[in-house]
């Protein structure tokens, strides 16, 4: 009896620590997105005329694990249907850090917009015996400078 409760418990504290832990990432990440929001992103094939002769590619990836606690929810949610909410933050997540990664990558040569935005997508570890779960995400782009 003793050690199912020692389980819960830890079960417990996993779970509140990873709460915090998702919840500080996305404090984080919507600092970083105000301080680059003058840095403009926009899935346009075309160039401006105005631009600057130099471009350069810049990207931005991230690998954003899924925590145990998780599985163990998206496993339950499974058995009945419906969506998967816990995946769809870690998804945001990724997706908000390989823009603001890309951002930094931009900012870094100079560049005031990044044209051509794409992101790609990999699931990672999802075969039933693997102990790695989680997504990659890429996203990048064509750094200009406008005049």
């Amino acid at each position: 009896m003793s050690g199912l409760i020692t389980v819960a418990v830890l079960l417990m504290i996993g779970l509140v620590f990873g709460q915090i832990n998702e919840q500080n990432h996305f404090k984080r990440l919507q600092r970083d997105e105000e301080e680059l929001s003058d840095i403009l992103t926009v899935n346009l094939k075309t160039l401006p005329l105005d631009m600057q002769p130099n471009a350069m590619m810049v990207s931005g990836n991230v690998v954003v694990a899924v925590d145990y606690f998780k599985k163990i929810a998206t496993g339950i949610k499974q058995l009945f249907g419906g969506r998967l909410r816990s995946y769809e933050s870690l998804v945001e997540r990724a997706r908000r850090e390989a823009i603001v990664r890309m951002k930094k990558q931009a900012r870094d040569i100079g560049a005031d917009a990044v044209y051509n935005v794409r992101l790609e997508f990999t699931s990672m570890g999802q075969q039933p015996r693997q102990a790695f779960g989680g997504v990659e995400l890429l996203a990048y782009g064509t750094a200009v400078k406008l005049k």
